[in-house]
């Protein structure tokens, strides 16, 4: 726990936690990194629905899933799919994926979530 020092006298100390950049690694979820991942992969497929102006019946049909599933990928209820059914969806959704394989800098390796391929990483799989 860090504490942030006032700026005007009289006010008292307040303590806070500074985050590690990943919620889910914060509030102590099981595989956080994933968890990012697909939160990140389901904010691509929730914005391209809605660019495509898709009701959630005829995405559910592209996607060959139910309505309701629809309704809980799109508030985030995530459990019911991995990873890859979600790059999947993209695919479906007329979206290309890439994933490109490099050797680790660092000692081990990491996968990256992006909008592009030279974007910086919006989530990190990784040790």
């Amino acid at each position: 726990m860090k504490t942030r020092r006032p700026k005007k006298k009289g006010l008292r100390d307040i303590e806070y936690t500074e985050s590690s950049g990943n919620v889910f690694a914060d509030l102590g979820i099981p595989n956080p990194e994933e968890a990012m991942a697909k939160a990140k992969v389901a904010m691509k497929i929730h914005d391209t629905i809605k660019k495509k102006k898709l009701t959630q019946a005829k995405a559910a049909k592209i996607l060959k899933i139910s309505q309701p599933k629809i309704s809980l990928l799109l508030r985030g209820y995530l459990t019911d799919f991995s990873l890859e059914r979600l790059l999947r969806f993209l695919n479906d959704l007329e979206q290309n994926v890439y994933i490109s394989i490099t050797p680790a800098s660092r000692g081990h390796g990491s996968t990256w979530v992006g909008d592009s391929p030279s974007n910086a990483s919006i989530a990190a799989l990784g040790r």
